[in-house]
């Protein structure tokens, strides 16, 4: 079994990690490359999945740009201090089965969290990463064939202003919160994506499932 190949890219601006994204998601397709985690902080920006509500985004001009994406979900925001994370995963390869995927995001986030001492949990109904009734991360992935792109957003820094012009996930009256505000001292996007690396990677037999039977619906 292959590992995933995991990368730290640094900061990069939406567009051009999406069409990285794309890229990546062909060469997949065609079997040129492995598995790969893209980690990553991008500069400001909100992005909402394709849908007619979007309510999230609020009524008034926003701050930063919006980019309408190929996921599930509301309306989010990414900025500096929030650590990235984009799966480009063939599914079929492994298990062919979305919600035990975004469980096993999830799961990798709590783990990730536990090692700086912060109990984090997931919540019924409700994808995502908790402190109680704070949100840590957001989840929101794609499918084109079983082959995964998009991920997470788990916010690391202390600045979270980015949240306040939107309805984040489309959840009213929802706290955000970060590792570094948890915590009471800042930590390093690229620190956090370390050991993301590295949790992800360990724990990715655990989407292995031997002869899986592959769905007759593609996603």
């Amino acid at each position: 079994m292959t590992p995933p190949t995991a990368r730290w890219l640094g900061r990069l601006a939406y567009q051009p990690a999406l069409d990285l994204q794309e890229k990546t998601l062909a060469a997949r397709a065609t079997g040129e490359t492995p598995d790969q985690l893209l980690l990553l902080e991008h500069d400001h920006v909100y992005t909402i999945g394709r849908q007619r509500d979007r309510s999230s985004l609020g009524a008034a001009p926003l701050p930063h740009p919006v980019v309408e994406i190929n996921r599930g979900g509301q309306a989010t925001f990414h900025g500096p201090g929030q650590l990235v994370g984009y799966f480009i995963f063939d599914l079929q390869k492994l298990t062919p089965d979305l919600h035990l995927f975004l469980r096993w995001i999830e799961e990798g986030l709590i783990t990730l969290l536990a090692e700086y001492n912060v109990t984090a949990q997931r919540r019924e109904g409700l994808t995502g990463v908790w402190i109680g009734d704070r949100k840590m991360a957001s989840i929101g992935v794609g499918v084109r064939k079983w082959i995964t792109m998009h991920g997470f957003g788990l916010n690391v820094g202390p600045d979270l202003s980015g949240f306040e012009s939107i309805t984040p996930c489309g959840l009213s009256g929802v706290t955000m919160t970060s590792l570094s505000r948890e915590l009471g001292r800042e930590i390093r996007v690229e620190e956090a994506a370390t050991k993301a690396a590295a949790i992800f990677t360990a724990r990715y037999p655990l989407l292995s499932t031997p002869n899986p039977q592959p769905s007759t619906r593609q996603p």
